[in-house]
């Protein structure tokens, strides 16, 4: 894999095969190459301090060029998301320890989601990149004429993955400048994609926007992750017969670490977050999901590096079935300790997701001086949204006292990060519009 992304190598190897389809018009991988080497003086001028190059992650042609330039120059790229302001890249760039020479085989450094604070920035690996393309083949296979469709940024890991693998492949990217719900169909059958990946909130809408869309003109594989898919949504997706594949992982992982076994795409949500891929290890220590393998990134910049072979403490918190298929329950930094039991709130999200009248809802802990916090919710109504004594009924009948929201609002959206994902940092902005759900709430009924 010593060459999986040189765009050069892919020329000799696959010269006249179809590249990138960037939406004017189909690029082989030869005459890539020729974009590619007129871009390297100048990156390689730039690239001599071992300090990564700034990359703005627009989803153009002119990006994935001078991303195939630098994977081939080997000098990492530093992405940025495109919706971020200049303020925002400033603030980033000059965070303390984002700075200087990185580990000698960086191809990328990604920028966390910040979940936890501060976006820390993690350094990815040529080699551990090429380990990552090549369990995700080890699943879903290559056909000759698959093209995988670019529709999330290519700032983000899931993004990111999309070339690296199709670069490794030597297989074509169709390009979108953004997503698009209304539009998405369409662009799937015209560019000939067979593979998508996308967020739980973008399938939702694109379910949404067309009721009748089936997939079923080229589609083999719908990569699903970033976030939890409801039940709700994979049963969805399973009534159209969507060949789904429901992934785990994160920017630190290069992706994907766990997926929905190829062959029960059609059923994924018998998998649960699916099972380790092939080369990667998955445990749970404390019900906290650690894993190891060659696709972890080599650390954080300017942090100590990853021990070789180490656990990687994911922050995450989850089991593993008897069958082997991994439950992401949820981040650490998510939970929500009421009275000293655990809540996880994806679990309660669930219950809020399958109640008639609610099509969304995100669930946070709100301070408490007696309980520590307790479970609020926000919520998305349907057309008919349901009393507060007919949610209260649903709720009590399906979760436990001290997981059930005991304060709630109602809000035309949930609010999201850059990358499509609900943004739970946000949530607590939401206190002030919370009112208790039906009646005062029974504190001594958390018990």
């Amino acid at each position: 894999m010593s060459e999986a992304f040189s765009i050069f190598a892919a020329a000799k190897d696959a010269g006249d095969a179809r590249a990138l389809d960037d939406g004017e018009r189909v690029h082989s991988f030869a005459q890539l190459a020729e974009k590619v080497r007129a871009r390297l003086p100048a990156l390689e001028r730039s690239g001599r301090d071992g300090a990564p190059h700034a990359v703005v992650g627009t989803n153009t042609l002119e990006t994935l060029v001078t991303l195939y330039a630098l994977f081939e120059s080997r000098i990492p790229a530093l992405l940025l998301h495109p919706r971020l302001t200049a303020e925002e890249q400033r603030t980033l760039l000059a965070t303390p320890g984002h700075s200087g020479a990185v580990d000698r085989d960086a191809a990328a450094i990604l920028y966390t989601s910040g979940t936890t604070g501060t976006p820390r920035a993690a350094v990815l690996t040529h080699s551990a990149l090429a380990a990552s393309a090549q369990a995700s083949a080890a699943n879903l296979g290559w056909r000759t004429d698959d093209c995988w469709l670019l529709c999330m940024p290519v700032a983000r890991v899931g993004g990111l993955s999309i070339l690296t693998r199709c670069l490794a492949a030597r297989r074509c990217v169709a390009l979108l400048p953004r997503f698009d719900a209304a539009a998405l169909p369409d662009a799937i059958r015209t560019r000939r994609a067979s593979l998508v990946s996308m967020v739980p909130t973008m399938l939702a809408r694109v379910l949404d926007a067309h009721p009748a869309w089936t997939g079923r003109e080229s589609l083999r594989a719908i990569a699903v992750g970033g976030a939890a898919a409801s039940p709700r949504l994979l049963q969805r997706a399973a009534e159209r017969r969507l060949p789904i594949i429901v992934t785990y992982g994160m920017t630190e992982t290069c992706s994907q670490v766990t997926a929905t076994p190829y062959a029960a795409r059609f059923e994924p949500a018998s998998t649960a977050a699916g099972a380790p891929l092939p080369g990667i290890d998955v445990r749970i220590v404390d019900h906290r999901i650690e894993v190891r393998g060659p696709v972890l990134m080599a650390g954080y910049w300017n942090e100590a590096p990853l021990a070789p072979n180490a656990w990687f403490d994911t922050g995450d918190v989850g089991e593993i079935d008897a069958r082997g298929f991994l439950h992401v329950h949820a981040r650490r930094t998510d939970l929500i300790v009421t009275g000293g039991e655990n809540v996880y709130p994806a679990e309660v999200e669930r219950v809020l997701e399958a109640c008639p009248g609610i099509a969304g809802a995100a669930v946070f802990g709100l301070p408490d001086e007696v309980w520590g916090q307790t479970v609020a919710a926000v919520l998305v109504p349907n057309a008919a949204r349901p009393s507060d004594a007919e949610l209260l009924d649903y709720v009590g009948a399906r979760l436990a006292p001290y997981k059930r929201p005991r304060d709630v609002c109602y809000v035309a959206s949930l609010p999201q990060t850059t990358a499509g994902k609900l943004d739970r940092s946000a949530l607590a902005e939401y206190a002030t519009a919370l009112k208790p759900l039906g009646r005062p709430p029974d504190r001594e009924a958390q018990r």
